[in-house]
């Protein structure tokens, strides 16, 4: 390997190990800012034990927010707020009957994503 300085943005000179091949591979795959915005608002929802909470109810069943309320002991105010955030972030759907609004994972990869942070915690553990 060979160490190579590259000028930077602002002067600053930089030596890295990286062989140019590595340095396109990473160039090519690193996600650009839109898809880093949006990856960031999905792993920000994640950041909360509530909306973990709301996330794992909703992957057993949708709900209303009157029976999300109830099985999660979250006031409806707090639980709407919460379920606005979780829509944003494209985590949360809603569908209207009637007067009622049932909110559900608007993708089943949202579970997907929760078992794999079990995972990684049941393997720190380990």
């Amino acid at each position: 390997m060979v160490i190579r300085e590259d000028v930077m943005p602002g002067s600053l000179r930089a030596a890295t190990l990286l062989d140019p091949r590595s340095e396109a591979l990473v160039r090519k795959y690193m996600p650009k800012g839109a898809t880093l915005d949006e990856m960031s608002a999905v792993f920000t929802a994640f950041a909360d034990p509530g909306r973990l909470r709301i996330i794992s109810a909703l992957s057993v069943s949708e709900m209303c927010v009157g029976d999300l309320s109830a099985v999660l002991g979250i006031n409806q105010t707090t639980l709407s707020h919460q379920l606005r955030f979780l829509r944003s972030a494209n985590i949360v759907s809603c569908k209207k009957q009637g007067k009622v609004v049932f909110y559900s994972l608007s993708k089943p990869l949202i579970l997907d994503l929760m078992l794999i942070a079990a995972k990684l915690r049941d393997d720190a553990s380990a």
